[in-house]
C-alpha cells in the first residue's frame, strides 16, 4: 500500500511545531503586541514580479466587487491598516500562499508570523527578531550569536566588489567560475545571483547573520535613504540563520503616492514579461492599503519570518517536508 497517506513530518517535529506556536504567542503577550486575524483572500493580489499570488472566483454576493479573489502571499497589507487605524502593535502567525513554490524548501502554503512595531525603524527591529529566534532555539538546546553588516559591507569585505557601483561585467566575474546564461538578466539578478552562489553558503551555521540597507531597486515596501556618500539605499533587512533566509524587515514606506507607482512599476515589470496576456489577469494593486497610507501610517517598522524555515533550522534539515504535517505532495 502506498504510504501517501501518511504524514511527511514525525510526530515531535509536529509536537515541536506546536510548542514554537506557544512560544511565540507569549513571547508577543510579554511584550504588549497583540495578535489579530486578517482575510486570506482579498479583492487585490501582490504585485511583487517574483511573487506568484493565487486567484480563485467567488460565487456567491458581491455588490458589485470583483468575482475574483487573491489568496494572501502575507497578512502585510490588512496588518498595515490596522496601524493607520490606530490600532498599535500587532502580529498575525497563519497560513500565506505562493504559486509555483513547491520542491525540497518550498511549499505553496505555508505558516508566516508577522508584525509591526509603532515608532521603530528596521536597525532596532533587527535585535527582536534575533532575539525570538533565539527563543525559539532554545527548545531545542541552542543559541546563536547575531552579527549585523551593511550589505554593501557584506559584497565588499567577502568579494571585493561595492554592489552599489560595480559595473554589470564587474557583478559577473564576481561569481568566478559559477556560469550563468546572462539573458534576460537585471543587475538586481547578479546581485541576487552572488547573494545565493557565493555568499549564503559560507554563512556561520551558528551565527544569525542580518544584512541591513539594500540596494534602493530592491526597496518593496521599505522607506529610500541617501547616505553621507550621496548614495541611496533601502531601509530594510534580511536575517539568516547560517544559510537560510529565515525574515525580511522593513523600515515601512508611509508614502501612497510612492507606493501606488512602485505598484504601477511592478506591473509595468510584469507586463514586459509577457504576463496579463491570452486572458491571464495581473493581480490588482490594493487600493485599500493606498488609502490607508494617504490616511496617515504611523512611523513604523515590520518584519515577515517564515516558521517552516524556522521549525528547518531548528530540526537541522534542509527538507521543507519534515516539518509539516502533509506536505504539498500528500495534500
Amino acid at each position: 500500500m502506498s504510504p501517501c497517506w501518511r504524514p511527511t513530518a514525525s510526530f515531535d517535529a509536529l509536537r515541536l511545531r506546536a510548542a514554537l506556536n506557544t512560544r511565540i504567542r507569549s513571547f508577543f503577550a510579554g511584550r504588549a503586541v497583540t495578535e489579530v486575524e486578517t482575510p486570506v483572500m482579498s479583492v487585490a493580489g501582490n504585485t511583487e514580479p517574483n511573487i506568484a499570488s493565487f486567484s480563485l472566483e467567488f460565487s456567491g454576493r458581491t455588490d458589485g466587487a470583483p468575482r475574483t479573489r487573491w489568496l494572501r502571499t502575507s497578512p502585510e497589507y490588512p496588518l498595515k491598516r490596522l496601524l493607520a487605524a490606530g490600532f498599535g502593535d500587532c502580529y498575525e502567525l497563519g497560513r500565506v500562499f505562493r504559486d509555483g513554490e513547491a520542491g525540497g524548501r518550498h511549499n505553496p502554503e505555508f505558516t508566516m508570523l508577522e508584525w509591526y512595531r509603532v515608532g521603530w525603524d528596521h536597525r532596532r527591529l533587527v535585535g527582536e527578531t534575533a532575539t525570538l529566534v533565539n527563543a525559539a532555539l532554545a527548545l531545542v538546546g541552542r543559541e546563536a550569536s547575531l552579527v549585523e553588516i551593511a550589505y554593501r559591507d557584506l559584497y565588499h569585505e567577502q568579494l571585493g566588489i561595492d554592489p552599489m557601483t560595480a559595473s554589470d561585467e564587474q557583478l559577473r566575474n564576481a561569481l568566478g567560475d559559477i556560469i550563468i546564461d546572462p539573458a534576460g538578466l537585471t543587475r538586481d539578478d547578479w546581485l541576487d545571483l552572488l547573494m545565493t552562489h557565493r555568499l549564503q553558503p559560507e554563512f556561520a551555521d551558528d551565527r544569525m547573520l542580518a544584512i541591513h540597507d539594500w540596494p534602493a531597486t530592491q526597496a518593496a515596501l521599505a522607506r529610500l535613504r541617501t547616505d553621507t556618500d550621496g548614495v541611496q539605499v533601502a531601509e530594510r533587512f534580511e536575517l539568516y540563520l547560517g544559510p537560510l533566509e529565515l525574515a525580511n524587515g522593513y523600515h515601512e514606506l508611509a508614502d501612497a503616492v510612492e507606493q501606488g507607482a512602485r505598484f504601477d512599476r511592478d506591473l509595468q515589470r510584469r507586463e514586459q514579461r509577457g504576463e496579463g496576456a491570452g486572458g491571464d489577469m495581473l493581480p490588482p494593486r490594493d487600493e485599500h492599503l493606498l488609502a490607508g497610507l494617504q490616511a496617515g501610517l504611523p512611523d513604523c517598522a515590520g518584519v515577515a519570518l517564515g516558521v517552516d524555515r524556522l521549525m528547518m533550522a531548528m530540526l537541522g534539515t534542509d527538507r521543507i517536508a519534515d516539518v509539516l504535517a502533509f506536505d504539498f505532495f500528500r495534500a
